[in-house]
């Protein structure tokens, strides 16, 4: 679909990070100027550098910036735009911000403030829609609120039964119930939450639906009516009713369950005289009967899944519906086909909870882009992710002919990444990726939580083919440097130029440290250029994951799209790996699973190195700095641990390199910080 020129002259997006970003790239396809506005933390953000302006409007936490309506409807008045987009999240669905908008004569892209406040009670939302002939849970959504009336109403519905916060969201006030005893005490602690979460404590109940799916259906309406739906994403991969993998279409419905969906979905929009782009959101359960949930009435996260099976530029939609045209579709001329599947990658530590996490991006590598990858991020490499807001790095969008072939797609781009500084939830993705509810489309909204062990498994050390497999990479890498070294320099055909550990008198050996999660595992290298006997060295630490490995024709080359890729006979069996080296880690991935080593000095044993030298004691590698012991004008001893450093699942201590007193501190606990960075200088 092309464009026949600007929808609107001036756009402001009222969002920040990836979704910012991807509503700016459809603007400046259709050849409207953007408008960015941005907190404190976001000044040097992709989204300030991609819009055509940008202007500050406030501190970093979402209060002081990205909630301040008023600031963000001043700076469009005063830059001449004619409408705001709000994205998703911050402003999307506040109902005031929307009336606001149009009262100062601009246009929101997205329902009105009324539609809005009709979807604002979970209640009211459900009653509305009975009323419409859309499917609800049966349960009770009544004014009365007196325990004894909703003990009654719960025993009257039945258990196991749902109590939720009637104005809630996000998973907040919500309890299961399984039987009457139970009920009191799930109550009030229902209504707590949600009066300290929402400020309201009224609740509604419902029947609870045991191993449920989560299915939506994209909606869209113009100003004349036609409502329409886009087909289905299935959501149920979900922890603490947080997605995790969506998809479409949904490998649960067939042709019927599917038309009877689209149609209550419909009817669901048109109940409220919806209008541009919603959501609405159905429970399925196993028998295939399926009731409403709720509709969300903003552009969902994701979003892209629906894009790539339509063909369709869901944002210019909203822009064009916006600015008073008809859909540019209707139902019986959408065509979907194959089948796609969306990832979020966040900054965030699976073994420690999910953790969310913060920091620069000392690395960040995503598959490259095609007609059947797509990526959407918010930042680069270089970037850093603040403490502030949501923890995504980017969301990875794959498109293939059918399910089978999406996943291993899939599959294969999360392969590809790779991400330094803050941890990363890749390696979770991966697992779950592979994981049989998954591969055979039968997962169900509260699997994660109940089974979490089983895409989790305690770390296993190493096995030998990979750890060796990681050894060559870095002893070919220790050859190259080397070679490139030796042609820069006056001699480049001396023999001391290569890294073959040869010298008089013997053969040549190498030494190599390489760490992994807390443990430090030191290696004998025989050999040179690809052919090499690999040893664990005995009390050296670490797991004597291998005691000898031979290894022939390794190789390390770079494909079609610039992967590196590692070629070696390991004991015999050819293998192949993606490979990325450098001078502080190395990572090898065989298919299936990913394997990343620190590579320490090959010299120093036990703990991790004191790092520094004379006067300063620096980070050997990014990381986080987990505690310092000592303050300034503390005297210390040579070798006294002076603090403790996390880098790539190791405990990194810090030790004084010689007697003295502390001068300067700069670095707290907390702080993530670059290699080499100064962390305590001495006098």
């Amino acid at each position: 679909m092309s464009a026949t020129g600007p929808l609107f002259d001036k756009l402001l997006v009222a969002n920040r990070g990836e979704i910012a970003c991807r509503i700016i790239r459809t603007c400046r396809r259709l050849g409207i100027r953007t408008v960015a506005v941005y907190s404190d933390a976001d000044a040097r953000a992709q989204h300030v550098l991609q819009a055509d302006e940008a202007w500050p409007i406030g501190g970093p936490r979402p209060q002081d910036s990205y909630l301040r309506g008023d600031a963000i409807i001043a700076v469009a008045l005063r830059v001449g735009a004619t409408a705001i987009h709000p994205g998703y999240g911050f402003l999307s669905e506040n109902a005031d911000f929307a009336d606001a908008v149009a009262a100062a004569g601009l246009v929101f892209v997205g329902p009105s403030g009324e539609s809005m406040r009709r979807m604002g009670s979970k209640a009211g939302a459900k009653d509305l829609m009975a009323a419409h002939g859309v499917p609800v849970v049966p349960g009770y959504t009544g004014e009365e609120q007196a325990g004894a009336r909703l003990k009654a109403e719960a025993d009257r519905i039945g258990y196991p039964l749902m109590v939720k916060a009637a104005h809630g969201g996000g998973g907040k006030g919500m309890r299961i119930v399984n039987a009457s005893d139970e009920f009191a005490a799930a109550l009030e602690s229902c209504q707590r939450e949600a009066r300290n979460a929402f400020g309201r404590d009224r609740v509604l109940l419902e029947r609870y639906v045991a191993t449920p799916r989560h299915i939506e259906f994209q909606v869209f309406a113009d100003a004349a009516g036609q409502t329409i739906h886009l087909g289905e994403r299935e959501c149920s991969a979900q922890r603490r009713y947080q997605k995790v993998i969506e998809e479409s279409p949904s490998p649960f419905l067939d042709a019927t369950r599917r038309a009877a969906m689209g149609a209550a979905a419909v009817a669901a929009a048109r109940a409220i005289g919806y209008r541009n782009a919603g959501t609405v959101e159905f429970i399925v359960g196993p028998a295939g009967d399926f009731y409403f949930m709720e509709i969300n009435t903003r552009l969902q996260v994701e979003h892209p899944v629906t894009e790539l099976v339509t063909g369709q530029d869901l944002v210019e939609w909203q822009l064009r519906v916006a600015a008073g045209e008809a859909l540019p579709l209707a139902q019986d001329a959408l065509v979907q086909r194959g089948h796609a599947i969306e990832v979020r990658l966040y900054a965030e530590d699976p073994d420690r909870g999910f953790l969310p996490g913060s920091g620069r991006l000392g690395r960040l590598v995503l598959p490259t882009p095609s007609a059947q990858v797509r990526i959407d991020s918010g930042v680069v490499e270089g970037d850093i992710v603040t403490i502030f807001y949501d923890p995504m790095i980017a969301k990875l969008i794959v498109w293939d002919v059918d399910r089978t072939a999406a996943l291993a797609r899939m599959r294969d781009a999360l392969a590809d990444c790779d991400i330094v500084g803050p941890k990363s939830n890749v390696d979770f993705l991966e697992r779950l990726l592979r994981h049989p509810r998954v591969v055979d489309g039968t997962i169900d909204t509260g699997f994660l939580d109940r089974h979490l062990d089983q895409v989790l498994p305690p770390p296993e050390a190493p096995s030998p083919l990979r750890l060796a497999a990681a050894a060559t990479a870095c002893l070919l890498d220790e050859e190259a440097s080397t070679r490139r070294a030796a042609r820069a320099s006056s001699d480049p055909h001396s023999p001391w130029a290569f890294a073959d550990g040869w010298r008089l008198g013997h053969a040549g050996v190498r030494l190599l440290r390489l760490g992994w999660q807390d443990q430090d595992l030191a290696l004998r290298a025989h050999g040179a250029a690809g052919g090499y006997r690999i040893e664990h060295v005995p009390g050296k630490g670490g797991p004597a994951a291998i005691k000898t490995a031979d290894v022939a024709d390794g190789a390390v080359a770079p494909d079609a799209s610039g992967r590196d890729w590692l070629t070696a006979k390991i004991d015999g069996e050819a293998l192949r790996f993606r490979c990325r080296v450098d001078a502080r880690r190395v990572l090898v991935h065989d298919g299936e699973r990913r394997l990343v080593l620190a590579r320490l000095p090959a010299f120093e044993t036990g703990d991790a190195q004191a790092a520094g030298r004379g006067d300063r004691i620096t980070a050997p590698m990014p990381g986080r700095v987990v505690l310092l012991r000592v303050a300034v004008g503390d005297s210390v001893a040579e070798g006294q641990e002076l603090g403790v450093m996390e880098a790539m699942k190791m405990e990194l201590s810090l030790k004084s390199p010689r007697a003295g007193t502390v001068a300067e501190m700069r670095a707290a606990a907390g702080d993530f910080v670059e290699a080499d960075a100064l962390l305590v200088r001495l006098q």
